[in-house]
């Protein structure tokens, strides 16, 4: 269960965001459930994350407010075009599962795991990071307020570690 889950949906709904970007992600799952089933939000299941960022411009474009989630193996896919939110100064909240911590089963996510940070930051998006369940919310809550880029890693610690039987069994 992610309880942080229901409250990262109230920050977005008292943000008044509209468009849901993501790619499926186990650890968004009750996230993108309560978007999908939320009337006043338009959830968009992406191909890859990068089609996230044109999502979010043209919202903004549109006078709409957008959110990104994505996993951290799916920021390596944004870095070229995450010149877009410099570039035009527009505002994006992405909120980022981890993968690729201490525990982590799949040796493929551990080097953008470790870069996810470091790859946001170097393409001017300010990073925050939650360690517990209880950070959750008001770190999304107070990106959303910023009108900057802004992005929130959820540590594996909070959204829990997979193993390769979970991942079989899926």
């Amino acid at each position: 269960m992610q309880p942080w889950a229901d409250e990262v949906h109230r920050a977005l709904v008292a943000a008044d965001v509209r468009f849901v970007g993501y790619v499926p992600d186990a650890g968004h799952k009750r996230l993108i459930e309560l978007c999908h089933a939320d009337k006043s939000m338009r959830a968009v299941v992406l191909t890859t994350e990068e089609e996230g960022i044109g999502l979010a411009a043209g919202a903004w474009l549109g006078g709409a407010r957008s959110v990104l989630l994505m996993q951290s193996s799916g920021v390596g896919n944004t870095v070229n075009v995450l010149g877009l939110l410099k570039t035009c100064g527009f505002p994006l909240t992405m909120v980022v599962t981890m993968r690729g911590e201490p525990g982590e089963f799949n040796s493929w996510q551990v080097p953008m795991g470790q870069g996810t940070q470091a790859a946001l930051e170097t393409m001017g998006v300010k990073v925050s990071r939650a360690s517990t369940a209880a950070e959750v919310a008001p770190l999304v809550a107070a990106a959303l307020q910023s009108g900057e880029a802004r992005a929130v890693l959820i540590s594996q610690k909070v959204i829990g570690i997979k193993s390769f039987q979970e991942q079989t069994n899926q």
